[in-house]
Order: structure tokens, then C-alpha cells, then sequence
């Protein structure tokens, strides 16, 4: 599978992921644009899009600075990094808010999870 069109798969089942976080925390809210060039799904694909943007190009810098807390709390703080890039990913668009930190960390564990799922699917074999 090429590179693009296993990052757009990656892209639809992290649209997938956010359906289930949306569905599963109700301070994450996903507000659906019917009149969209996709529909209703567009607007999952584009959240999606954003995200992994986000995660692609300012992850690695906040994981980078984030470095020291991340060793001293032997990794529990790559949660509050997660809930970051989430929080960064609302305020980027106005389709996805995200209603405090604790629901933004637990978001972010559970993005983090399906992202996991989802290059478990998608790695090469």
C-alpha cells in the first residue's frame, strides 16, 4: 500500500476513532456540518485531517520539550501532551469542542489508543 493512500485510510479509521470519543465522553462534542461538500461524514474526515496534522507537525515538539516531565513521570505525562495536541485540534475548528482538561486528557488517552489500533491495521507487512 502507497504512503498517501495508507495515510488516507489511517485519516478515515481516526474518523472512526473520534466517532467512538465523541460517542463515549460527553464533553467531547462534534457538531456535524449536513450542508458540507462530504456530508456528515466530511466533517469527521476533516477533524480527523486536522488532528493528524496536528499530531504530525506539533507532537513531536511538544513531546520534545515535554521530555523531562515525560521521564520523570515514566510517561504519565504524554497524557497531558495527548490532551494538548486534542485541545489544539478544537481550536483549529469550530466543528470539535472539547469541554475541560480532564475531559481532554481522557479524550486524549483514548485517541491515543485507537491511534495505536489504527497503525496496528495500517503498518506494513
Amino acid at each position: 500500500m502507497g504512503r498517501v493512500l495508507r495515510f488516507l485510510v489511517k485519516v478515515v479509521l481516526m474518523a472512526g476513532v473520534f466517532y467512538g470519543v465523541a460517542y463515549l465522553l460527553d464533553g467531547v462534542q462534534v457538531v456535524p456540518n449536513p450542508d458540507g461538500p462530504l456530508g456528515e461524514p466530511g466533517t469527521w474526515l476533516w477533524i480527523a485531517l486536522i488532528f493528524a496534522l496536528v499530531n504530525a507537525v506539533v507532537g513531536p515538539v511538544l513531546r520534545l520539550l515535554s521530555l523531562p516531565f515525560v521521564l520523570l513521570t515514566l510517561g504519565l505525562f504524554l497524557l497531558v501532551v495527548n490532551a494538548a495536541l486534542l485541545g489544539i485540534t478544537a481550536a483549529l475548528t469550530d466543528r470539535l469542542q472539547v469541554d475541560g482538561i480532564g475531559t481532554a486528557i481522557l479524550g486524549g488517552l483514548l485517541l491515543a489508543v485507537g491511534a495505536w489500533i489504527v497503525d496496528q491495521l495500517t503498518e506494513k507487512r
